[in-house]
């Protein structure tokens, strides 16, 4: 049996031929199937599609496999949709929603009005802006070029479109140049900056003074970026996604990106550093830099801890120390001195509003 133009005819156009040249009229072949006449008729007509079942009557009738006449049906009717500009089209707009998602996270882009348009081409565009692309089939150029760990492996649509909101965010330059011991300085007064937590609403400025550029784009789900840390033309840049939104442990997570900065890790990277929560970050070695955000965020010496830590002791050395008293709990937590649950937390301040007014 010659199925060559399988891809051309329709299986019920070769089974027309095999019924011919067996000499078979659609009435017998119908009786050898078992089927009525108006079966065979609309199979060969092409009314009916072939089914598991009858593909395996035909076989057994003409003495070939099931499998032949259902890819005989199969590939006919994917030919005959590859004639069907509505259903390219269609198949067009699907592998275009595919990328899409291969970008970005739409869901979540939509939801923050980053993505707008309800069209196709509406979105192709705004995508092709974001991601700073020609075409929507290109990979990102951003700015921002990153990977993840010290390997070549990309990161993931949800970490690449936060970074790319990232760089859409980015203030202008400061007028300031950077300058590592301004920054040092700085670093080492902001955890008395944010006493209060409003004080979080004056960071921009401050950091503007030392020629850095502070920038906050709420968290992706499940992106697990805390924050980055990198260098542009026009000076570092560090961005915060409020992981966690806890005041002292968005401080620390600051006071990380810029011991970064401090300690000159953005000069030997080809990318931003990226932390992850509770994870390893890209670069430099996580320890000192640790060691070094931890000498900011308690500006002085802790009195010696009591046997048992109470709440008016914490608020009494958050005061001498001129802190809030939730810096004091969640270092003495992540010292294990105190559990995660324990009641000190609770009412800890959410610094999420304070962090939006840096747009």
């Amino acid at each position: 049996m010659n199925t060559s133009l399988a891809e051309a005819f329709p299986a019920g156009e070769l089974l027309a031929d095999e019924l011919e040249a067996r000499g078979w009229t659609q009435t017998e072949f119908a009786e050898i199937l078992g089927r009525p006449a108006q079966f065979v008729s609309e199979i060969i007509s092409g009314k009916k599609e072939i089914t598991r079942q009858s593909a395996a009557q035909i076989g057994a009738a003409l003495g070939t496999s099931a499998e032949l006449w259902l890819k005989l049906q199969d590939s006919y009717f994917l030919w005959k949709q590859s004639q069907d500009k509505a259903a390219q089209d269609e198949l067009s707009e699907v592998r275009i929603r595919a990328r899409f998602n291969a970008l970005a996270p739409m869901t979540v882009l939509r939801k923050r009005g980053i993505v707008t348009s309800t069209t196709i081409d509406g979105q192709i565009d705004e995508l092709k802006k974001l991601f700073k692309i020609d075409d929507i089939m290109d990979e990102p150029r951003l700015r921002v070029a990153a990977r993840r760990g010290n390997t070549a492996e990309p990161l993931t649509p949800t970490q690449n479109a936060w970074l790319a909101c990232v760089e859409r965010s980015l203030p202008k330059p400061p007028q300031d140049n950077y300058s590592q011991p301004s920054l040092e300085a700085l670093a080492k007064k902001i955890s008395r900056l944010v006493r209060h937590p409003n004080g979080f609403t004056t960071l921009p400025g401050e950091y503007a003074k030392a020629g850095v550029r502070l920038v906050y784009v709420e968290a992706f789900p499940g992106s697990k970026l805390s924050g980055a840390s990198f260098g542009l033309d026009d000076g570092p840049v560090i961005a915060l996604s409020g992981l966690r939104q806890r005041l002292d442990i968005v401080l620390f997570t600051l006071l990380h990106e810029t011991a970064h900065v401090v300690r000159g890790d953005l000069d030997t990277s080809d990318g931003p550093i990226l932390d992850y929560e509770d994870e390893p970050h890209t670069l430099g070695n996580e320890h000192e830099t640790d060691q070094l955000a931890v000498s900011w965020i308690l500006p002085d010496r802790m009195p010696a801890r009591p046997a048992r830590i109470s709440q008016g002791w914490v608020e009494m050395t958050a005061a001498t120390m001129g802190i809030h008293p939730i810096v004091i709990t969640g270092r003495l937590q992540r010292m294990k001195d105190l559990p995660w649950r324990t009641a000190l937390g609770k009412g800890a301040p959410n610094v999420i509003p304070y962090l939006e007014s840096w747009y």
